[in-house]
């Protein structure tokens, strides 16, 4: 009887085993989480009931591969280690242009590959994240989409992000440094005259033309409108976010650090050689030992701007204190599930959308850190949701744009437009 009783419960065991592993499995992955169109937060506006009526991205559900695309840390690692799948190789040619300060804004110009829509002149003008430049995998994705729907696109180099370029001053790319941005934007509206401009960021891009856009009325002239996916708008509010081990943030903390490390590294000559007045040898040896961004930031980065603290450096830094400011019609982009953007920081968003007419935020239930991947089962598409969002969502700007009359267009209030009526 004994020998009977001992292979079932082997069995029972093995079932048991078994349905932990695919109760870990799902809760992981996610598996039980329904899809959903993205959670939207405007004002009822005739602009906005145009947005959501022919930007269908906007409204339908948001599908990411069966398998493991409601996961926010398997969306992460995807983009993170591949970028995007197939992704295409846009030809562009790079500009150089000098800055007073003696440093060289690089950037790449992609001319379309038919006419707009429109018939109209329209360039995107395209903020990478972190680190990142026009050579990354999901910038050259979305670069060669817009290219076919008619779209020139310029996209910015950060400033010591490209391994091949070196710098010409001891200063690099910062989280909220606008100087290149606004350099390049500067030679777009110069050499095109006719052209009009569609601005786009992508996380820490996503802070930087926010803040540009802000910064200064006469930053908006000529602008169509503006969209930021997935940045995190407070760098002083997500400090202590990223030191949580709440969604692993403390080790893509570590991650990005790892990876902000190799960039300043490769300049040292430039960053802390002899004609550096801003980095000393101390700098250096705290930037090996630095296991977080904020030290990294606090040691070097703020040094580049000469802010006294980390506090000052995060507040001057970050778009929260410019967004209201700007006025063209602003679309924010973020996912619930994205490993490095802590919930409490889309009251940002959330609050500025409720309160100016001009912005909508589109919070998705999942795309991690920007992934969005879409596909049936396991293999995500060549193309994301992002992608198409962010053109359709330009798209439907420009059409409103051309056939409302200019008491309707983006750049103007309702109350305005009535004053004018009258």
């Amino acid at each position: 009887k004994s020998s009977l009783l001992l292979p079932a419960m082997f069995d029972g065991v093995k079932l048991a085993a078994v349905a932990t592993v695919l109760y870990i499995i799902v809760r992981c992955l996610n598996l039980k989480s329904p899809t959903a169109p993205p959670d939207l937060t405007y004002q009822d506006t005739a602009l906005n009931r145009f947005l959501l009526k022919s930007c269908s991205q906007l409204t339908k559900e948001y599908i990411p591969p069966l398998l493991w695309g409601k996961s926010g840390h398997l969306q992460t690692a995807l983009y993170g280690k591949l970028g995007r799948v197939s992704s295409p190789n846009p030809s562009g040619i790079r500009k150089y242009l000098p800055m007073q300060d003696g440093a060289t804004a690089t950037f790449d110009l992609f001319e379309p590959l038919g006419d707009h829509r429109t018939g109209d002149d329209i360039t995107m003008v395209i903020c990478p994240g972190i680190g990142n430049h026009s050579e990354k995998q999901y910038i050259r994705t979305f670069v060669d989409y817009a290219q076919k729907d008619g779209y020139r696109c310029a996209v910015l180099n950060h400033l010591g992000a490209l391994p091949n370029i070196e710098l010409t001053s001891p200063r690099m790319f910062t989280y909220g440094c606008t100087w290149e941005f606004a350099a390049m934007v500067g030679y777009i509206k110069r050499t095109y005259p006719q052209t009009q401009l569609i601005v786009v960021g992508f996380s820490l891009g996503g802070n930087i033309v926010c803040k540009f856009l802000g910064e200064n009325r006469t930053n908006q002239e000529r602008v169509l409108c503006c969209v930021s996916v997935c940045q995190g708008y407070s760098a002083l509010r997500a400090q202590e976010t990223f030191l949580q081990w709440d969604q692993f943030r403390r080790f893509y903390n570590f991650l990005m650090a790892d990876n902000m490390k190799k960039i300043i590294l490769s300049h040292r000559h430039s960053l802390f050689g002899g004609n550096s007045v801003k980095m000393i040898d101390t700098d250096l040896s705290r930037l090996y030992t630095a296991t977080s961004l904020m030290q990294i930031d606090d040691n070097i980065m703020r040094k580049f701007h000469g802010h006294s603290s980390l506090k000052e450096y995060y507040e001057k830094e970050s778009c929260v204190h410019f967004i209201h400011n700007v006025h063209v019609p602003l679309l924010l982009v973020n996912a619930a599930d994205d490993p490095l953007v802590h919930d409490s920081l889309l009251t940002i968003p959330r609050t500025l959308a409720a309160k100016k007419p001009n912005v909508i935020f589109a919070l998705t239930l999942h795309g991690g850190h920007l992934g969005f991947f879409e596909g049936a089962v396991l293999f995500p598409q060549p193309l994301t949701w992002m992608d198409k969002v962010i053109v359709g969502y330009a798209n439907t700007i420009c059409q409103w744009e051309k056939q409302k009359p200019p008491c309707q267009s983006g750049h103007m209030s309702e109350s305005s437009c009535t004053e004018e009526k009258a």
